[in-house]
């Protein structure tokens, strides 16, 4: 009986923390499979809607016409997660859905045009999370150390707090994506095959992992010139990869249940922890000198820290959220990797101006060799309702970028605020973001803008 009970407490404890700022929620879409409820099942489904109104880049054609902006509406991310404990021991995690489909891109493979099939329409859907879980050491409140191993396709990629972090509670409209350094490369979504294992002991929670990147096959450009090689993502016969994450939890101590780090508890906790994380992958990317190959290891180190804390007076309810991350990546010599989050924008080819080194649309340098600190900070405004109708909870972010590959550093920032109609669980979210404009790699020529604003549900 003690067992099982330690067993729902946790249970209740992990469901409470994904129920941030919600007085309503309660366990949500859970099944019990048992009298006493230790045997259970649970859906969460999410979906995440965003408008937008971008700025392009120099250089940008959308379809067959010119566009220096682009207003539209799409589906970020349209998800559906089970998981099942199917005694105190075993647990089996599906998560599966889409992600990114716009009114032109993002649809099924293939589909363009006009007609069923045409640009954008019916994108399939994927495993973003396919694993078997085994607990060695139950988690007990006379004893500290706790262990669970698992295989399959996991998010335990180590690095830091904010790669493995959840997508339903962001403190901004959503991640900054370098978090996430292999995205869609050398993982399949920020997730990677292989082994892993997890626990506590005290008030430090560990994972480590051990995986198989998925292969990459780019062809670096040979140059004549050492100093000009620009490594490219090509693995062969992919070497094994080794990633872990430490995190010390001084205050409240976190549901480690499942992988998703929270990225704001609303004042539900009081929670000051202190992480660092790393990934390697030997022969990773490749260069080419005057006809040469070589090889090189992919070294990623990132070091955190984040803050969450109900402060003032109990009965207004307010709340400070702070987090910050440096990264120190190696992928190799003048990696460089631009990304632009559901760019709609092709290459308008009569244009004649200078043109965005990162690319058109709403690309920007993203992931590189160098380094990246990003720090992000946010405030839940009191209330003097006992059940308010409307929270808000201002917000910014800092990005400092010094990539090996452009001669020049850039900063960008973020200002928004969410609305809390139900915590987490029904929000808006408007957010300003700006990205830097490279027409060479020692000229920045101003900056970019783009506003959006996303309706979230999750249930």
């Amino acid at each position: 009986m003690k067992r099982i009970r330690l067993t729902v407490s946790a249970l209740l404890f992990s469901l409470c923390g994904m129920a941030q700022g919600s007085t309503d929620y309660g366990s949500g879409l859970k099944f019990n499979l048992n009298e006493d409820g230790s045997k259970y099942m649970r859906f969460i489904a999410w979906n995440q809607i965003w408008f937008r109104s971008s700025q392009m880049n120099p250089g940008t054609m959308i379809a067959d016409e010119a566009a220096t902006t682009n207003t539209d509406i799409a589906n970020r991310r349209l998800r559906l997660l089970a998981y099942a404990q199917i005694s105190k021991r075993y647990m089996i995690v599906t998560h599966f859905g889409i992600n990114n489909q716009t009114f032109s891109n993002g649809g099924v493979n293939g589909s363009s045009g006009t007609g069923g099939y045409g640009a954008g329409k019916k994108p399939g859907m994927f495993f973003h999370d396919a694993w078997n879980e085994y607990a060695v050491v139950l988690p007990q409140a006379d004893k500290k150390f706790s262990m669970s191993i698992g295989g399959g396709l996991h998010y335990y990629m180590g690095l830091s707090r904010m790669t493995m972090a959840s997508t339903l509670n962001f403190l901004t409209i959503d991640a900054p994506i370098f978090n996430w350094p292999l995205i869609d490369n050398a993982d399949q979504f920020a997730r990677q095959i292989g082994l892993f294992s997890k626990g506590k002991y005290g008030k430090l929670e560990y994972r480590f992992s051990l995986n198989k990147p998925f292969a990459t096959n780019l062809t670096p450009v040979n140059v004549t010139d050492p100093n000009n090689a620009v490594a490219v993502d090509n693995s062969g016969n992919t070497k094994w990869s080794k990633a872990g994450y430490l995190e010390y939890q001084f205050l409240d101590q976190e549901s480690n249940l499942l992988p998703y780090k929270v990225g704001t508890y609303l004042g539900t906790k009081k929670i000051f922890n202190l992480g660092a994380g790393f990934y390697t992958a030997a022969d990773a990317t490749r260069t080419s000198v005057n006809g040469t190959v070589d090889k090189h290891d992919m070294k990623l180190f990132a070091a955190d820290a984040f803050l969450d804390l109900p402060i003032g007076e109990v009965s207004k309810k307010m709340a400070i959220s702070a987090y910050s991350v440096f990264y120190n990546y190696d992928f190799g010599p003048n990696y460089l990797r631009n990304i632009g989050i559901m760019n709609v924008g092709i290459a308008n080819p009569s244009f004649t101006g200078n043109r965005a080194l990162a690319g058109v649309g709403n690309t920007q340098p993203m992931i590189g060799t160098g380094s990246i600190w990003y720090t992000q900070a946010g405030f839940l405004l009191p209330t003097k309702a006992e059940k308010p109708k409307l929270r808000v909870q201002p917000y910014g972010s800092y990005t400092h970028k010094d990539f090996e590959a452009l001669d020049k550093a850039s900063s960008q920032f973020d200002l928004g605020a969410n609305f809390f109609l139900d915590g987490h669980h029904a929000k808006i979210t408007t957010q300003y973001s700006t990205r830097p404009i490279y027409t060479a790699t020692d000229k920045i020529d101003g900056s970019k803008g783009e506003f959006l604003v996303q309706l979230q549900i999750y249930l």
